[in-house]
């Protein structure tokens, strides 16, 4: 498939919906999030891709509302999301037929690089612009591989989300601020000294052997560009 891949967001947590919704939309997907059980029926006319599902909601279990999306949509792949402390719960969805399982609090660059993997089973297009490129430095989104003139780096995945985030962005200004709600969302140790600390090691990897690219802008934040 070549469609802009489409997420259905289902939770009664409106906050934590709107956060996922942010970050789906910053991946140049299309998503649609509802707070109850009922109205992810009304919005899968919206023939979602792929579904993240509460499985406490106001009004239904997670696994019901699986079970009826997938009575039309047998083949739809579904990431739930739980509170529950402990193994039992993520059992509970994998055996219901769930795809994946996170447990909160999470990272979000995890929720949505397990979306990616998913979409990838089923085979839809993750981002038509799988690779960026600035000056002699190359991203490779569905590898998860970063050269500099050629040659590899290695990067965590943190690394990976950051410098993605910045290269998406090559030319403007980036408040700290900023990087820490678009890499660090739900997570509730993050801080605009944690970019600083990530930078600094992605620094020592992206312009060891070159003209150096990422930039610290006083008293904003960073960019990253050719000068």
């Amino acid at each position: 498939m070549t469609d802009v891949p489409r997420v259905l967001l289902v939770g009664g947590d409106r906050d934590g919906m709107r956060h996922l919704e942010t970050a789906m939309v910053a991946e140049g997907w299309d998503a649609w999030s509802v707070g109850s059980g009922e109205a992810a029926f009304a919005a899968a006319r919206f023939q979602p891709h792929l579904a993240v599902i509460e499985m406490a909601l106001p009004d239904l279990d997670g696994l019901q509302v699986m079970r009826r999306l997938r009575a039309d949509r047998p083949d739809l792949p579904v990431l739930f999301l739980t509170t529950a402390a402990g193994v039992e719960a993520r059992v509970r969805a994998l055996t219901a037929g769930g795809d994946d399982c996170v447990t909160r609090p999470f990272f979000m660059p995890e929720v949505v690089s397990r979306l990616r993997a998913l979409l990838r089973r089923t085979r839809v297009a993750v981002n038509p612009a799988a690779s960026l490129t600035v000056a002699d430095l190359t991203l490779h989104e569905p590898t998860h591989q970063v050269w500099r003139a050629g040659r590899p780096l290695a990067l965590t995945v943190t690394e990976f989300e950051l410098l993605r985030y910045l290269m998406a962005n090559a030319g403007r200004a980036l408040p700290r601020e900023q990087i820490v709600e678009r890499v660090w969302q739900f997570d509730p140790n993050s801080s605009a000294r944690m970019v600083d600390f990530h930078i600094a090691h992605l620094r020592k990897k992206v312009d060891a052997n070159g003209r150096p690219l990422i930039h610290t802008i006083r008293g904003i934040g960073y960019i990253l560009e050719e000068r």
